[in-house]
């Protein structure tokens, strides 16, 4: 099934402290992130070295998960293609952003670093191979200009 696929979300900006953006110190940077449908808004800011708040997602930081999630899913997908039965995946996912002295930037890497668990000592091979596949099958890693490496450490399920 070949297809378009479009996604639709809000974004809320709720930062005005009266005086809108009237100075660069004088709005603030939360805001809510909402999509038909979903249970729960993500509370979003700005990073804190822009002056956010650190117990908001940032934008960074949700780009990250998404590359991770979607590493994820799709490793689940081929793992589950390719007879490897996993039991347990978890990710501790960095990224590393630039500036460039004119008030942007850029994401210049990422690394996730999959924790696998499979049912059974026969896979740790496979498992291990497939996360190449799962790679080129990321919609979301198909879709950044920067790489993203991988560091997976597969293990048989206790």
């Amino acid at each position: 099934m070949l297809g378009e696929h479009r996604y639709e979300i809000e974004v809320d900006w709720q930062g005005d402290r009266g005086t809108g953006t009237s100075g660069y110190r004088a709005y603030g940077r939360a805001h809510v992130v909402r999509a038909a449908g979903k249970v729960h808004e993500i509370a979003g800011s700005s990073d804190r070295a822009f002056h956010g708040d650190r117990e908001r997602w940032n934008p960074e930081e949700l780009l990250l998960a998404a590359l991770s999630e979607c590493h994820m899913l799709s490793y689940l997908h081929v793992a589950t293609n390719h007879g490897v039965v996993v039991r347990a995946y978890t990710d501790r996912a960095t990224g590393t952003m630039k500036e460039d002295g004119r008030g942007g930037g850029a994401f210049v890497e990422a690394m996730l670093r999959p924790q696998v668990e499979v049912a059974d000592a026969s896979m740790l091979e496979l498992a291990r191979s497939l996360h190449a596949e799962a790679s080129e099958k990321c919609f979301i890693a198909a879709s950044v200009a920067f790489p993203v490496h991988h560091e997976p450490i597969v293990a048989v399920a206790s």
